[in-house]
């Protein structure tokens, strides 16, 4: 009986992963895809790709800013703003896939890791200690202001450039969020007493 010949150039399979792999890039950082048929020309996409980088590395930094203060917050107040950190930080989470998703979906290449981001930002670098409770707010807002002010300037100029998507992810989730944070997070910056009502005070006549 004939031996059925194998052909030597056919790829054998097995269950072996293929470790340590490395290949060039399959898109550079800056750029966009040309292929895309979004109704968006080229150099549109290239600067809005350009801003919602930079939206996306502040975004981030608020985002683990957060969370550092979550972990690290001290005082009469520590369960309140423990549970309340936590909350905004899950929503900055959300925000930072919404952005990093629309910069794909535009053709660009979104920025991701940490060493990256940290070159990026305009947020100032908190220390590594813990800090009082309203130097951490304060440090919070702080960063909103930057995100805020990104997100105004961003959304005007995908609206002048016709870039529908962006200036409705940066206006209707990255702004209207970042606003309402701001709101929860400076009610605990009031100088109001906790357990008794100052007395008004009496005017001599």
């Amino acid at each position: 009986m004939a031996r059925k010949q194998i052909n030597s150039k056919t790829p054998s399979i097995n269950a072996q992963p293929r470790l340590h792999q490395r290949a060039g890039e399959i898109q550079s950082y800056g750029t966009v895809n040309h292929l895309l048929p979004l109704e968006l020309e080229e150099p549109v996409r290239l600067e809005m790709t350009e801003q919602l980088n930079q939206l996306l590395a502040d975004t981030m930094t608020l985002r683990d800013l957060y969370k550092k203060s979550h972990w690290q917050v001290a005082g009469p107040t520590f369960y309140q703003l423990h549970l309340l950190y936590d909350k905004h930080y899950d929503e900055q989470v959300e925000l930072v896939d919404g952005i990093a998703e629309r910069i794909q979906l535009l053709g660009g290449v979104s920025i991701a890791m940490a060493a990256d981001v940290a070159e990026t930002t305009q947020i100032e670098r908190p220390p590594r200690g813990r800090e009082e409770v309203p130097v951490q707010l304060s440090r919070l807002l702080d960063a909103h202001q930057v995100v805020i002010r990104e997100a105004r300037t961003l959304a005007r100029r995908a609206s002048q450039l016709g870039d529908d998507g962006t200036n409705d992810l940066v206006v209707s989730e990255v702004l209207r969020t970042n606003e309402l944070q701001v709101w929860f997070l400076s009610e605990h910056l009031v100088n109001m007493p906790l357990i008794e009502a100052k007395e008004p005070s009496v005017t001599a006549a």
